[in-house]
């Protein structure tokens, strides 16, 4: 038997996904503030960073640890999840994530991956 593979979320790819989401946060608060005719449009964009810097900060102890195995004949994910491979109907990449679609059409996020096509491509040499 062959050694699992662990696919463990790496930290820059933590804070370059949020930044992405801060950015448009402030982005999208300053637009709503626009279009109410608030005069103080500016201060969307110190309001949607403070929401995600917040929000990142506050799940960073449990999204940074939540690791998934992959041994000959299952993926095993954090909490309850576990994916047989053969149940595997196709592996996506969106940003960090790596996207697991079973045949039943089950969806599971391998989130903050380092390099996501790199995990992609060795889940489709497992299954």
């Amino acid at each position: 038997m062959a050694d699992p593979v662990i696919f463990t979320p790496d930290k820059g790819a933590y804070i370059r996904t949020n930044a992405w989401l801060a950015a448009l946060a402030m982005a999208g608060a300053m637009v709503v503030l626009w279009l109410i005719g608030n005069s103080y449009v500016w201060t969307g964009a110190p309001a949607g960073l403070a929401a995600i810097g917040i929000r990142a900060w506050y799940l960073a102890s449990e999204e940074l640890t939540a690791s998934w195995e992959m041994s000959e004949t299952a993926l095993t994910g954090p909490g309850p999840r576990k994916v047989a491979l053969n149940q595997i109907e196709a592996v996506n990449t969106i940003g960090s994530f790596v996207q697991i679609v079973t045949k039943s059409g089950d969806k599971h996020l391998i989130k903050y991956q380092a390099d996501p096509a790199a995990t992609k491509a060795a889940i489709e040499r497992a299954i």
